[in-house]
């Protein structure tokens, strides 16, 4: 039984020790990605709140988390910019919620089964590689790129290859024997011996390595050498009272209904907004230890209604993002409590210790992604993709390359390109079935049609009639062809014209166009009609 089935607050010995590690990965990364969208810093924690809270109480996800996305903040920042005010903006936030619930109505999200398995796993390792080499700079205390971020270009002028060489000018010692101590932490806590011990099965690795963190990070303020700077610790804004608190939420700005220019980026955040979603869904089910299908439609109206929330109190897009997804998977999360819980903790810290939460050295936090994108990107998935053959392993690569050196949407996008040539081809190569010892033989030759034959095959098919030689007996079977586009009749019956010419004696049985009807909506009805027989 799927753990789900027992209830929300059935797993809690699961879901609470992974909502809490999802929560302390999510911080940094929503107060990055708000930094780098050009947007206040609270609205970061907004859309982590809002994504982890409404999104993951109305989401069909058990493992999905939810949150503002790294993908999305060059349109947030350019959008800030030309709309001219960030309640504007935030305007735009709210219409983008909008066209995402008609989206999931209007059951678009069907578009997510469409991507191939070689390239959601091409996806989940080139985000694994990107996650590792991003947090390098972290772990030395280079923070100049903000969290969370997934391009090969950054911001600050370097990329994600040269930063690893700039971060030498300016690297901490203190922020080093953080990195290096969590690690070890980590890794002896995965060892199988250490997983037997009732203990440290209570005590996650990745809560025991931020409260260490913590401590360093307070012991080394009096050490010369080894003290962090303020770049190198979580920094979420510290209200000085309640009202100070409610008065980091923003609200739209309606007068600005009528503006075009927000209709259009309200539609561009939609369009991103769900597909970055329908990409992460797809990955999240992959990763998931039960197998679990999440509905994509209903995944689309709970982000429509969670942008929607996000965007009426001052928060950022939001999105289903990876990164804590998988954070949350490999945590141990077992049903939607954890990402519901992770959203009701930043919450109440915002609220009650900010404080405490800048204490966190961000290379703490870069020792636990390490293991997440590790896990992401681990040695034997590479082995058993080539293992696949080129069809499945070449898409998978590219994708990876692509992202690493583009971004997530532009790797995924070659990927979809290089997989869809290889469907193409391979389409090309088999247009007939064909045995050389049943036949070619007693002097007749047969080409039995496949069971669907498109324009794909044209090329193919007019080339091994081209070649059958003058005076041939010839047979093209297609009675179990299901369907046969009318390009291929037209090759078929042009070819009948020309075998009189070449003296070829033509048998063809069944040539008639065919089609089929829609086969998952007749299984859909008679289902529905068995169920009801059987109630």
């Amino acid at each position: 039984m799927s753990p789900e089935k027992n209830g929300l607050f059935a797993n809690l010995k699961y879901d609470l020790p992974a909502s809490l590690i999802v929560f302390l990965v999510a911080v940094p990364l929503c107060l990055g990605i708000a930094l780098a969208s050009g947007a206040p810093l609270f609205s970061g924690i907004i859309a982590g709140i809002v994504g982890g809270i409404i999104a993951g109480s109305l989401s069909g996800s058990q493992l999905g988390v939810s949150g503002p996305a790294a993908g999305l903040a060059v349109i947030v920042l350019t959008a800030i910019h030309d709309l001219g005010a960030f309640d504007i903006f935030l305007l735009a936030v709210v219409i983008g919620g909008i066209f995402q619930l008609v989206l999931g109505f209007a059951k678009a999200g069907i578009i997510g089964y469409y991507f191939p398995s070689s390239v959601i796993k091409g996806m989940l390792s080139g985000i694994g590689i990107i996650i590792i080499l991003k947090q390098i700079p972290h772990a030395f205390g280079y923070d100049k790129d903000y969290e969370g971020s997934l391009a090969f270009a950054q911001p600050d002028g370097h990329n994600t290859l040269s930063e690893l060489f700039y971060m030498f000018e300016a690297t901490s010692t203190g922020a080093i024997l953080i990195t290096l101590i969590s690690l070890a932490i980590l890794i002896l806590w995965e060892q199988p011996f250490m997983k037997k011990i009732r203990l440290f099965q209570i005590i996650q690795g990745p809560l025991l390595v931020v409260g260490l963190g913590i401590v360093l990070n307070l012991i080394f303020q009096n050490t010369p050498g080894l003290a962090l700077t303020t770049e190198q610790v979580v920094k979420i804004p510290v209200p000085d009272s309640l009202s100070g608190f409610l008065g980091q939420f923003t609200f739209p700005d309606f007068s600005q209904i009528g503006n075009s220019a927000v209709w259009i980026t309200g539609i561009t955040i939609a369009v991103v907004a769900s597909l970055e979603t329908l990409l992460c869904l797809e990955a999240t089910d992959k990763l998931d230890p039960f197998k679990r299908v999440t509905p994509a439609n209903l995944e689309l109206k709970a982000q429509g209604v969670a942008n929607i929330v996000s965007g009426l109190i001052g928060g950022l897009p939001i999105t289903q993002v990876i990164v804590r997804s998988s954070t949350n998977i490999q945590s141990g999360g077992r049903t939607k409590a954890s990402a519901i819980f992770h959203g009701i903790i930043m919450l109440v810290s915002a609220m009650a210790i900010p404080f405490v939460l800048n204490l966190i050295p961000l290379a703490s936090l870069a020792a636990i992604l390490f293991l997440v994108g590790y896990k992401l990107a681990k040695p034997t998935l590479f082995k058993k993709m080539y293992g696949f053959g080129q069809t499945h392993f070449v898409p998978f690569m590219v994708t990876i390359i692509g992202i690493v050196f583009t971004d997530l949407l532009m790797g995924i996008g070659l990927g979809l390109v290089v997989a869809v040539f290889y469907v193409l081809y391979n389409n090309y190569k088999k247009p007939f079935l064909f045995k050389k010892e049943e036949d070619i033989k007693d002097g007749v030759i047969r080409l039995a049609l496949a069971e669907d034959v498109t324009f794909i095959n044209k090329a193919s098919i007019q080339r091994t009639l081209s070649q059958i030689p003058d005076g041939s007996r010839v047979i093209i079977d297609a009675s179990k062809s299901i369907n046969i586009d009318l390009d291929v009749i037209e090759i078929i019956d042009e070819f009948e014209v020309n075998a009189k010419h070449r003296d070829i004696d033509l048998k063809i049985i069944e040539r008639e166009r065919k089609g089929v009807s829609n086969q998952v909506k007749e299984m859909e009805h008679a289902l529905v009609s068995h169920l009801k027989k059987v109630a």
